[in-house]
């Protein structure tokens, strides 16, 4: 009974627990067993608050027995990447400088999560200070992938994709500067979605880029995604980066009917040295959107090509600018890869910096222009699927690719521009999910969300599920 219930989404859930047909006591147990028996093994919690989760799960069962039910998050057990501040509890940022950090208030996702009624039941590993796309943390370990624990989980929100995709949590909040969050959610089999950069406030969300960070969904499903954006959008005063933006009702976005919507497709950087496999699977996933209704449109977008040099001019500025102090005073308490990462922060100069801002507002432009011809466009959300552990180079079409570099190659864009992004499962590799990224234009979430969910109910990906968690 309690892997039947560990499997179900939140939208599964919520209706029983509305209807007083499931107790939250009942099913944060069940998570919390499927969490002692799995973690040892995915290693997807860096800690797990089992006694404030049960009560929470009390609080929640007493207040809806009394008429008091809040939502659909109400009840349900949800753990967070560990990098949020929470008043009375630690949150290590999965490194060994803040590994007892407590920040003495709750982040705004945390206080606006609690008020919603979720049960949070710990926190998740991650990629140390989110700078890396493997989760490989010389501090907890490494995490590994549900699917093949021999491969990795991608990052920096590798334990929410892990967790996820493993049924360890309902669904999870992760944190996306270069496409942290859709990254785990594509090689996970998950759904991932990265807002609009100003939907979602970052307060009280330890920073690894002031300009490129942004606060997004990872769920089992896109429905899950739509309830869990609800909860934590909005504009926040503390955050001078959110926007007095409208929030629409997500979930009314959620239909199957996608006639006449276009679909751009780019051709010169997306698909541009991608594995066969994957590429197969992406096509494979627009046909099926074609097949849907929608119409296919070539666009151009010529200032891809300049991504890669302006998310690192960027994110090695204002990362080097953060943990500044940190590496002129205790530079070896730094896991040896964000070490390494951190060393190159000084190489960019001024005008290195002042480029890449240029080169933003390009690609902003551009990409605007593309959506006068298009609703959204879709591209692979990586050109390759999970890699081995420990590795740092593969095999990509007959040449040496660099790991690192591969992971970041598609999902900067929209980090650069701000504009939102959704990956959500479209095939396998070799027994490995892939994930197709749907790209839209700012603020405009809920088209986003009515592709993916129009996708996903075609070809119910999320029945899929890694052998890991078959009963």
């Amino acid at each position: 009974m309690s892997e039947t219930l560990t499997g179900q989404s939140v939208s599964e859930l919520a209706p029983l627990i509305e209807q007083k047909k499931l107790s939250p006591i009942e099913l944060t147990k069940a998570l919390l067993d499927r969490v002692e028996q799995l973690n040892p093994t995915v290693n997807a919690y860096i800690h797990i608050d089992e006694e404030s989760a049960m009560q929470a799960a009390k609080r929640a069962e007493a207040d809806i027995a009394g008429g008091g039910y809040r939502g659909p998050l109400h009840g349900i057990p949800l753990a967070l990447k560990d990098i949020f501040f929470m008043e009375d509890k630690v949150s290590t940022m999965g490194s060994k400088i803040h590994k007892d950090f407590v920040g003495g208030y709750d982040a705004t996702v945390i206080t606006k999560l609690k008020n919603a009624g979720a049960v949070l039941t710990g926190t998740l590993n991650m990629h140390e200070y989110a700078w890396g796309g493997t989760t490989n943390n010389d501090h907890f370990g490494a995490c590994r992938n549900p699917w093949d624990l021999e491969r990795i989980p991608g990052g920096s929100s590798g334990g929410s994709g892990a967790a996820v995709a493993a049924d360890m949590a309902f669904a999870s909040l992760g944190t996306d500067t270069a496409g942290s969050v859709r990254i785990p959610a594509s090689i996970c089999g998950i759904v991932g979605l990265k807002p609009t950069h100003g939907r979602v406030s970052k307060h009280g969300c330890f920073p690894l880029s002031w300009s490129l960070d942004h606060i997004g969904p990872m769920t089992k499903t896109v429905s899950d995604a739509a309830i869990l954006l609800q909860a934590i959008a909005g504009y926040d005063a503390e955050d001078p980066t959110t926007l007095k933006a409208p929030v629409p009702q997500y979930t009314e976005f959620l239909t199957e009917d996608i006639r006449g919507l276009v679909i751009g497709v780019e051709e010169d950087y997306f698909f541009h040295n991608v594995d066969p496999d994957v590429a197969a699977a992406i096509r494979q996933g627009i046909e099926t959107l074609r097949a849907l209704g929608a119409v296919i449109k070539p666009v151009s977008i010529p200032s891809l090509k300049h991504t890669l040099f302006a998310e690192y001019a960027t994110v090695l500025g204002e990362s080097g600018a953060i943990h500044h102090h940190s590496m002129k005073t205790r530079p070896l308490d730094f896991g040896e890869n964000v070490r390494h990462s951190l060393g190159y922060a000084h190489l960019p100069s001024a005008v290195d910096f002042v480029m890449a801002q240029q080169i933003r507002r390009k690609l902003a432009l551009e990409f605007e222009s593309a959506y006068t011809q298009c609703d959204v466009i879709v591209a692979p959300t990586l050109p390759i699927a999970a890699s081995k552990i420990g590795e740092s180079f593969e095999d990509l079409n007959g040449a040496k690719a660099n790991i690192d570099v591969e992971l970041i190659r598609f999902t900067p864009p929209a980090n650069l521009t701000g504009m939102p992004s959704l990956s959500v499962p479209c095939g396998f590799k070799g027994g490995l999910p892939v994930g197709m990224q749907i790209m839209g234009k700012p603020f405009d979430e809920g088209t986003l969300l009515k592709v993916g969910y129009a996708f996903e109910k075609a070809t119910n990906f999320p029945a899929k599920k890694p052998a890991l968690t078959v009963a």
